[in-house]
C-alpha cells in the first residue's frame, strides 16, 4: 500500500483550527516554521484567493511562504489581513 504525504492544509477547515495552528508556529520563535505555517495556511484557503487580494503573484507567494522564505512585514500583515485574521500581542508567560 502506497501513503501520502501528510498535509496539515487538508485539515484546517475553520477559524479556530487556523489560529491554533499559527499559534503553535508563532511560538514556535521561528521564522521559518511561522512562514512555512502562513503558506500552509494560504494553501487552505486557496493560494489564488490570497494573492488575488494581497496583490501578489502565486509565485511569489509560494517563494515567499516557503520554509526558507522571508516575508517582510508588509507583505506579512497583508497575508494575514486576506487570510481573514489578525496579529495579537500578548505577555511572554
Amino acid at each position: 500500500m502506497q501513503t501520502l504525504p501528510f498535509d496539515p492544509a487538508n485539515y484546517l477547515d475553520d477559524a479556530e483550527s487556523i489560529a491554533a495552528y499559527l499559534s503553535d508556529a508563532f511560538d514556535s520563535g521561528d521564522a521559518g516554521e511561522i512562514a512555512d505555517a502562513l503558506g500552509v495556511v494560504t494553501r487552505a484557503k486557496g493560494m489564488t484567493e490570497v494573492a488575488s487580494k494581497t496583490g501578489l503573484s502565486r509565485q511569489s507567494l509560494y517563494k515567499t511562504l516557503s520554509e526558507t522564505g522571508k516575508p517582510e512585514l508588509p507583505t506579512l500583515l497583508k497575508i494575514v489581513a486576506a487570510l481573514g485574521l489578525k496579529l495579537r500581542v500578548a505577555p511572554a508567560a
